[in-house]
Formats: C-alpha cells, structure tokens, sequence
C-alpha cells in the first residue's frame, strides 16, 4: 500500500472534468455557485488533485502560464499534512464570498477550492500592449509615452511621475455584471476633499450592467448630459495627468481603458497643451492666442460668408465683388444649403479617413477632397470662394488639442450656418450671445465651466488665457 501511495504522488496525473459536474466534496456552498455560474463556459479549464481532495479552476489564455507550472511543481512534492501550510503563503489570499471568486478568476487568478475554503492564486497574465506614443494627442516637446489598457501600467506611469506619498488612491468598483476597477488619484492637501468625496459618490451611484471605457464612464457622472461640450477632461498621456493632479485635480484611471479623467476642470483646460510648456512663455502664449483665434474662425467663418454673400453685400470689399459674383452666377442653390452641402461632405470625408486604415485613410482624405471639390465647382454646385472657406474652416479646427472639444465646436458650426442663413449678422451675434449663456451656464464638480472668467478671476489671466512665467506662477489656477 505505501508503494502504491509513492508512485501516485510521484506520477499522478492531471486530470480535467466537466465543469457543470458535481463535486465530491462536503459543504462547498461557494464552489457549488460557482459551478452554477459558469456552467457553460468550455473555456474554463480545472485540474485536480485527487489524493488532496482539491480543485483549481481557471482561464487558461488569462493567466500566467509558468506561474501556474511553478505553482504545480511545489503542490507536487508536499504531502496532504502540509498543504494547508503551504495555502496560509500570504501570496494566496482567502475568499469568502461569490462575488470576490468571480473577480479574481475574471481579473487572471486562478481559484483553489480546498473542502473548505477557496483561495485566490494570484498569477495573473502580464502581457499586453507596449507602451507607445499618443496618436491622438501628439507633441513635439515632451514625453512620448501614452496610457494602455492596463491600469497598473498606468498606475506605475503616474506614480514614476508624482514621487510623492501625498498621492492617495481610492479603489471603486463599477458595472453590475461586467464589473470593471475605477482607481481615483488625488494629491492629499492639494486637491480639495469635497471634490474627492463628490466623484466617488457619483460613481457608486451608477447603476449600469457594463461600463467599457473612461469616456462612457464620464458621461454618467457629467451634470449637463445634454451638451454638446465636453465636461470631464479626458488623456491618454501621463504627464497631462500627473500635471493636473498637481494642479489640485481628481483623476480617474478604469480597468481595461487606456484613458484618465481629470476633474474639476473648465473650457481653458481643453485648449492647453503640454507643447505650452516646453517653449518660452512668449512663444507659448502665441500658440495659445492663435488657438482661440481658430476657434472663432472655425465657428464663424462660413457662418459669415453665408450672411454676407446672403443679405450683407455691403460688407464686401469693391475689388472682390466681381469676383464674389462670378463665382456665384452659376450656383443654383442659396448660399445656406451650398454652404451646408460642403460642410456635411467635408464631416464625410474625415469620418472615411478616422475609420480607414492610416495609409488609405490619408489617400482619401486628400485626393478625395481635391478631386471632389474640384468637381463640385465645374458642376457649379459650389464656388471656388466657398471652397477656401470652408477649408479654412476645417484647418482651424484641427487647432484645437481636444479632440472632444473640436468635434462639439463642429456640431456648433452647422447651428451657426443655418441661423445666418435666415437672419445674417444678426444671427450670429445671437447665436453667440446663446452660446456663451451656455456655457456659462455649465460646471464641472459644481465649477464654473467658463472660470476664471465667469466668474472674474483676473490673477489667473496669465495661466488661462496666456501662458505666464513659471517663476512668477505662486498659485495654482
């Protein structure tokens, strides 16, 4: 008998078993849920270990696959007496609940279940994708690393950045079945507590079966779900989020989600870049006054050339009259619809080339813009004027380092074409008058959208507006 109980410990062999089949064991009230759960996932692998009356299950392409051998290789050589040792490692953590063993085996452990007791086996799979610069929010003075979709990578990037034990973190769960970590980050001291307090609160309040990304999570907890404009500020660069975190802001970092949020913030936020600090103050403040130049030229330009060319010839220069209405003698339509028609055709083609692939979508872009907009002319669909307008227009937009922003400020432009197409001048100044009630309408953490500026805050002109000197910057803003 002793022979036969050697050579089974020493050649024993890993065995696997349907899932759904019912346990030898006695009292497993938690393995028994668990078994029920995931009945029908033929994706989920168990071994066994007969002479110990043990069971470890888990998703194999999640994790660590030499951890687990390692693991199998020192179970192997202990005798039944020394197992429950060998489980109290600190490394294998106990789980008493259902919802922390679907957690952790979802997350890349695997589970050990014993007669009584399940444990969490934490080997989980390190792998994924490497760190890489941000194609979205490029720079050419400064880091070149960008968030991924792992949150401790992401975590370990701000953390080489804010070397500081003032940084805290705040662990939230979010989703009711896909259930995702959300880690808040704030500097102690620095970032007001109110705030802290109020986001989480809003995230424990949602009540949503799957959140998937930091952008959908955002719109959850937004106050003004309705605008159009962006109310969380969100990055995929590290040292945006390490800045703002310095500047007294609450982050947000979720699982699987190569995106941080960064609150309160206000409409300057999403005009700053950090190319804004890597050069002189004066050359900075430039880019930031060319920036909201691009704004009202993207907001206004085809707007204006609609009323003028509509019921503002006035306006017009005398040598650029003749020119204006040649051009427009062979257009059928009012300038409002030739004007809408070029811009819906422009939204077309920078959606085509978003969802091509990068060597395609660049091709498409171009050629399809000249080709088509030179077509477009000699149809006498449109004007050769228009056509600058509207390039402009689109040129301007690409200005703005917000992506979210610059695509809200687009929806605004269509709003701006029709209303001067019914009531010129006019309309303009009274679209603009609506818009800036609405934004100062908004706030972000219950704060002002639109500050420093509603309400008045001069002292912090220089580090909004304009780019200040960082020896003359005291307060944060």
């Amino acid at each position: 008998m002793r022979k036969d109980r050697n050579r089974l410990l020493k050649d024993f062999k890993l065995q696997k078993e349907q899932i759904f089949e019912k346990p030898n064991f006695a009292g497993e009230s938690i393995l028994q849920k668990f078994i029920s759960d995931f009945k029908i996932s033929s994706d989920l692998s168990v071994t066994e270990f007969p002479h110990f009356t043990v069971k470890i299950y888990y998703f194999s392409y999640l994790i660590n696959k030499d951890h687990y051998e390692q693991f199998l290789a020192s179970i192997r050589n202990i005798t039944a007496e020394e197992l429950q040792s060998f489980l109290n490692h600190s490394e294998f953590k106990v789980l008493t609940e259902m919802d922390s063993v679907e957690e952790a085996i979802l997350s890349g452990s695997a589970i050990l279940f014993t007669e009584n007791q399940a444990y969490d086996l934490p080997f989980k799979e390190g792998k994924g994708r490497s760190i890489s610069p941000s194609e979205t929010e490029t720079v050419i003075l400064g880091a070149h690393e960008a968030f991924v979709e792992s949150v401790d990578m992401n975590l370990s990037l701000i953390r080489k950045r804010v070397m500081s034990s003032q940084l805290k973190t705040i662990k939230l769960l979010v989703g009711n079945k896909a259930k995702r970590n959300v880690y808040l980050l704030y500097l102690e001291g620095v970032a007001s507590e109110k705030d802290v307090e109020e986001i989480k609160n809003r995230i424990l309040s949602i009540h949503n079966d799957a959140i998937v990304d930091t952008n959908m999570l955002v719109q959850y907890i937004d106050e003004h779900p309705n605008s159009p404009f962006p109310q969380f500020y969100t990055t995929e660069r590290p040292d945006v989020t390490a800045y703002k975190l310095f500047e007294g802001k609450v982050v947000g970092l979720m699982e699987n989600s190569p995106f941080a949020f960064c609150t309160p913030v206000s409409f300057f936020d999403f005009m700053e870049s950090m190319d804004d600090f890597g050069q002189r103050w004066i050359v900075g403040t430039f880019i930031k006054v060319t920036r909201y130049i691009a704004i009202l030229v993207t907001l206004l330009f085809t707007a204006l050339y609609v009323a003028v060319s509509t019921y503002h010839y006035e306006m017009i220069p005398q040598a650029l009259l003749p020119t204006l209405l040649e051009s427009r003698s062979k257009v059928p339509f009012p300038p409002v619809i030739e004007a809408l028609f070029l811009e819906f055709l422009l939204e077309l083609l920078r959606e085509a080339g978003a969802r091509l692939p990068t060597k395609v979508g660049q091709t498409i872009g171009i050629v399809g813009g000249i080709v088509i907009g030179q077509a477009a002319v000699q149809a006498g669909i449109t004007s050769n004027i228009l056509i600058i307008v509207v390039a402009a227009s689109a040129i301007a937009s690409f200005v703005v380092p917000s992506y979210l922003l610059s695509a809200s400020i687009r929806i605004v432009r269509f709003g701006f074409i029709i209303i001067s197409g019914f009531w010129g001048n006019l309309g303009i100044i009274f679209g603009m008058g609506i818009l800036i009630i609405h934004l100062s309408t908004l706030t972000n953490l219950n704060s002002p959208y639109l500050l420093p500026i509603s309400p008045m805050y001069p002292k912090f002109f220089k580090y909004t507006m304009i780019r200040g000197p960082f020896k003359k910057k005291t307060e944060r803003g």
